[in-house]
């Protein structure tokens, strides 16, 4: 039996929505990094979660009134990583493209094995060690490559740093999933990010930015764009499987990148080698042999 054989491609139509989520999201980073010619980027995120979470408390307001005091914990923890990742992220463009964003945020799917092994003692296996490795070895590809040096840019560093953030809101996630209710931390979460990006302007030195019409089309049009992928998300997933779905997410930095370039964007060729190594490393890191994961599930 040949290795591709050992995986499944069929595409289900819940995938399919997923991959043209993962194309529109791989587009949003562009308009994030003009965005940040016109707003700083805390009140921008700011803005951008508030009109999500609004959106979305109007959508679903009657199931609102059952809230519990567990789902505010675990929708305000995983809104403060969320404020610390997006917030980090927008911070970075303000000196690096797009399409170098959009790779190194990529970086959060191999750093999550890390994380589980540090903080829940879970052993990563080989195929994700494999990917870590791969991954490490394309965002110092991606990072400087002009210079040929180790040395990370403030940019480069803060969107690295935001990966971690984005790594623990997984966890967080994953920590909560079938114990509370989707609809509800999902409105907590986006107005606890939306509360936190604006206490971060102080800090940031940020001022409320004069009004721009761009501003207000970005953060209204990606804030809906929030609510709307976030409830899709969480449909979707229902039935297809996190691997699978983090193999489809993988394309998010990919679709950035031609979004990018058709933007005038060009990374040298040093960097898009980077950056596909940094793919192929998150592709690698979620792979499980059929055979392996048949002993792994009960009753299998």
């Amino acid at each position: 039996m040949s290795f591709l054989s050992r995986y499944k491609f069929a595409l289900s139509p819940q995938e399919l929505v997923l991959m043209l989520i993962t194309m529109v999201w791989g587009g949003t980073f562009l308009a994030v990094h003009f965005a940040m010619t016109v707003s700083g980027p805390f009140f921008f995120v700011g803005a951008r979660f508030a009109t999500a979470a609004l959106l979305l408390a109007l959508i679903t307001r009657k199931s609102l009134c059952a809230l519990t005091w567990s789902e505010c914990k675990a929708g305000t923890a995983i809104g403060v990583a969320i404020s610390f990742g997006y917030g980090l992220q927008t911070w970075g463009m303000q000196t690096i493209s797009s399409s170098q964003s959009a790779f190194i945020t990529a970086m959060y799917v191999p750093l999550v094995p890390l994380l589980q092994w540090v903080f829940l003692k879970r052993l990563p296996g080989l195929m994700a060690w494999s990917g870590i490795i791969l991954a490490f070895t394309g965002l110092l590809l991606l990072a400087g490559p002009e210079s040929g040096t180790l040395v990370f840019s403030a940019g480069e560093t803060a969107t690295l740093l935001s990966t971690l953030a984005i790594a623990g809101e997984i966890i967080l996630i994953s920590a909560s999933a079938g114990k509370v209710d989707v609809k509800r931390v999902t409105v907590v979460q986006l107005a606890v990010a939306s509360l936190c990006s604006f206490i971060f302007m102080v800090p940031n030195g940020e001022a409320v930015p004069g009004y721009s019409s761009y501003l207000l089309l970005s953060a209204v049009g990606l804030g809906a764009a929030s609510a709307i992928i976030q409830v899709t998300m969480n449909w979707a997933q229902r039935s297809v499987s996190p691997t699978r779905a983090t193999v489809i997410y993988a394309g998010e930095p990919v679709w950035a990148g031609i979004v990018g370039r058709m933007a005038g964007e060009r990374l040298p060729g040093v960097a898009l080698a980077g950056g596909a190594l940094i793919v192929a490393g998150v592709l690698i890191s979620e792979l499980k042999l059929k055979k392996r994961a048949k002993q792994a599930s009960p009753g299998g």
